[in-house]
């Protein structure tokens, strides 16, 4: 049976995105998905996510990383998917759905996304470090000379050590540009690499950078390897809420797999 798929992107971060409204995709195979994930021998995507409907919202949004197994939310992603769910008719302009996380809003302008992204009540600041849950886990630490930082190996080596068990966690690395830009690189669980963006990690840094007073600024631009990404909160007794992640999605092509 073939089945269509399209890649999208943002900022880099790609994903082959398919319409399963009608259930007909296997989610149970890891393998295949992780296939259709490979960059060699499938499609080649940071991650793969399926559109599904659902009675009290506009969609649902399944997300999975390259492994192959379902994964916590995806900034991008779902930046991503409410372009998709325009290009099918399921939504104009606003779009609200459901993922792993909760519910999400979304606003689709002339190729620009701006996704609502979930309050963070907690920031835990370190001497080295800032730990903060965007949707998903995000290890933040500053460094120098980011363009030649061996992200990869330094971030591997925080994601699997014992600071966050066998769970794990995302690990960025920032350094400042000004008072309202950073630069951002980041390693992902799932992928297990660098990705050339990743939204609820500049989300994470963007508030993070806020915490520790590396900004006053409550719209923040995080530049990232495959292009800049802009975040807007609001602080209200210690917490981040009204979080929005801003940056284009765009549509990479279509095709059909079996």
């Amino acid at each position: 049976m073939k089945l269509n798929f399209y890649k999208y992107q943002g900022t880099g971060n790609d994903f082959v995105m398919i319409d399963n409204r009608s259930l007909h995709f296997d989610k149970n195979n890891t393998k295949h998905i992780a296939f259709l994930c490979d960059r060699r021998f499938g499609i080649g995507a940071d991650g793969l996510i399926l559109l599904e409907n659902h009675p009290d919202y506009d969609f649902k949004m399944v997300y999975y990383n390259a492994d192959g197994n379902e994964s916590s939310m995806c900034g991008n992603g779902g930046r991503c998917l409410s372009a998709f769910a325009k290009q099918l008719g399921v939504v104009n302009d606003k779009a609200t759905f459901i993922a792993i996380d909760g519910l999400h809003h979304a606003v689709i302008e002339q190729g620009v996304v701006s996704l609502q992204m979930q309050d963070v009540l907690k920031v835990n600041q370190q001497q080295d470090y800032v730990f903060l849950d965007t949707g998903s886990p995000h290890h933040i630490e500053m460094v120098n000379d980011l363009k030649h930082f061996d992200v990869k190996t330094k971030g591997s080596a925080i994601r699997y050590g014992n600071l966050y068990g066998k769970a794990g966690s995302n690990v960025n690395f920032v350094e400042k540009i000004s008072e309202d830009t950073f630069a951002v690189r980041t390693y992902e669980r799932g992928v297990e690499d660098e990705t050339l963006s990743c939204g609820t990690g500049v989300t994470a840094v963007a508030l993070a950078m806020h915490y520790i007073g590396e900004t006053e600024k409550n719209l923040v631009t995080l530049k990232t390897k495959g292009g800049d990404l802009k975040v807007s909160f609001t602080v209200e007794n210690g917490t981040y809420k009204n979080v929005w992640l801003i940056g284009p999605a765009t549509l990479v092509y279509k095709g059909t797999f079996e």
